[in-house]
């Protein structure tokens, strides 16, 4: 899976992405099995996404020991440093359904800035792994995205428990009224790497966190698509992120006061 094209780091983090989603995948196949508790509503962690994050935590340490690092389960502190982010599994709520719809995310931010992402969807059988600069790898082939049947209208939208709903409801309507169909795959990971293929045109999402967008915002960028990622009042743990087409994005400056990265 891993390509010489790509750099040392990126390299090292698609192998220690590659066995992660492995190690998840089993969990996933056996899902019957494992513990599972809830952190609010609507918002679920088992005993996979925290065995998975110890053992990325673990492979970073030994090979990217300077470096810091911050996951959804075990916490951490961004600093302006080189720092990893682990969403060890995005989308639980679909994972424990049975939904292919999950992904492992990893990337490595440097002044609040992601330069590194790698998003394996082990169901599906990819692995997506993108440097700032140096293109997108598909299960460490070269990739380019799909830009076909750019009238065929589709971007996906996030949500959060945390939502406004007569805000999220009008940004819908207005996304509707401009002739979008809009999707909503309860997986920030899958909507940014669906975008990054050419599945759909973008991924809208007005409240996340950066373990969700970490990875998948370097493989929008590096997609060719536009990509801004603001941090709020809440730090890590609330940011927003729109990413799509040139088409979309228009769309989306007539309904969102887009704010640049602070």
């Amino acid at each position: 899976m891993i390509n010489h094209d790509m750099s040392p780091r990126l390299a090292k983090a698609s192998q220690i992405a590659a066995q992660a989603a492995e190690l998840a995948l089993n969990y996933f196949n056996r899902r019957d099995e494992i513990q599972v508790s809830s952190k609010k509503v609507q918002d679920f962690v088992s005993q996979a996404d925290v065995a998975v994050e110890q053992f990325i935590r673990a492979q970073l340490a030994e090979h990217f020991p300077q470096d810091a690092i911050i996951g959804e389960e075990l916490g951490g502190t961004l600093t302006d440093a080189a720092c990893w982010v682990i969403d060890p599994i995005d989308g639980t709520s679909n994972f424990l359904r049975g939904s292919p719809l999950w992904g492992v995310s990893l990337g490595l931010v440097e002044g609040k800035k992601p330069v590194i992402g790698v998003v394996a969807l082990p169901v599906l059988n990819e692995q997506f792994a993108a440097q700032s600069g140096k293109g997108i790898f598909l299960n460490g082939e070269p990739f380019t995205r799909d830009n076909r049947f750019g009238d065929v209208q589709i971007l996906s939208l996030g949500d959060s428990s945390d939502d406004r709903l007569d805000d999220a409801a009008s940004f819908y309507q207005g996304l509707r009224a401009a002739d979008w169909s809009v999707q909503c795959y309860r997986c920030t990971t899958v909507g940014m790497v669906f975008a990054a293929k050419g599945v759909i045109d973008g991924h809208l999402q007005r409240r996340t966190t950066l373990w969700d967008i970490a990875g998948g915002a370097v493989l929008c960028q590096e997609a060719g698509l536009e990509t801004v990622v603001s941090f709020g009042d809440e730090g890590i743990r609330g940011l927003s992120v729109a990413s799509g087409t040139a088409s979309l994005m228009s769309t989306v400056r007539g309904l969102w006061d887009l704010k640049p990265r602070d």
